[in-house]
């Protein structure tokens, strides 16, 4: 489990900005910032391959088989393997091209989707990574923005659901102080 910079409490909600390995997180489930093929070759996603083992990548080809790629904005669940959490709900984030491509819409529904997927599962705890703002391109100022107000939007949306807890995690201190300027702008703490 990573290091704590900051707790958020949102009615009986906590968000929380971590500094750790999403890999060694002990909650329900955790996010993969996933392409639409489920095909982990970098990033988050290829740590938690290489954590959690290849059957992972091999449920990912079976959905992927079944159901077709996953939409941007979109999420998938598969079991966590080796790892200490239950599931991995993969979600696709977008490719930054500039801005004008929908791509902050489809980053809120990417991290809104996850959260759906973990109010399905009936679960109460889930790890995030800061999603498509390392290879995809995502400009970390927004992307921090824009995740942190998805989360509360689906709080507002689903004030019963079973997630109670929400943790950012972030291999990089950098990362965790982006969304800590983020929740001052976001929430105004």
């Amino acid at each position: 489990m990573g290091k704590v910079k900051k707790v958020i409490i949102l009615n009986d909600k906590e968000i929380e900005i971590v500094t750790g390995d999403i890999t060694d997180e002990s909650t329900d489930a955790i996010v993969n910032a996933a392409n639409s093929h489920l095909q982990h070759g970098g990033g988050v996603a290829a740590a938690i391959i290489r954590a959690g083992g290849y059957e992972i990548q091999r449920e990912s080809n079976e959905y992927v088989k079944k159901h077709g790629p996953v939409p941007t904005g979109q999420a998938a669940v598969t079991g966590a393997g080796n790892l200490k959490a239950k599931y991995v709900i993969h979600t696709v984030g977008p490719v930054w091209r500039g801005g004008n491509n929908g791509e902050e819409d489809k980053l809120f529904q990417a991290v809104y989707n996850a959260l759906l997927r973990a109010h399905e599962l009936g679960i109460e705890s889930i790890a995030m990574p800061a999603i498509s703002m390392g290879i995809f391109g995502f400009p970390k100022d927004k992307g921090t923005r824009i995740m942190l107000k998805a989360i509360e939007k689906f709080f507002k949306d689903y004030p019963e659901t079973s997630v109670k807890k929400v943790r950012i995690v972030n291999l990089f201190d950098e990362m965790s102080e982006e969304f800590l300027k983020a929740s001052k702008e976001v929430f105004g703490v």
